[in-house]
């Protein structure tokens, strides 16, 4: 099977700051909510979007 070496490089590069966090979602969540406040960057929050539930007749 063919790999791509920039998706192979990602997958190391989020591997290591998972492991900087212990894998722990929310040391993850927590140190990127970090990074982004100090960041220049202005940052848009959406509402959630609403999603219609289909019906589905058995």
């Amino acid at each position: 099977m063919w790999q791509d070496p920039i998706v192979e490089e990602v997958h190391k590069i989020r591997d290591a700051h998972a492991a900087k966090h212990n894998y722990s979602l929310k040391a993850i969540y927590e140190a990127l909510k970090e990074e982004e406040a100090k960041s220049k960057h202005e940052f848009i929050k959406l509402p959630p979007k609403l999603v219609k539930e289909e019906v589905q007749s058995a």
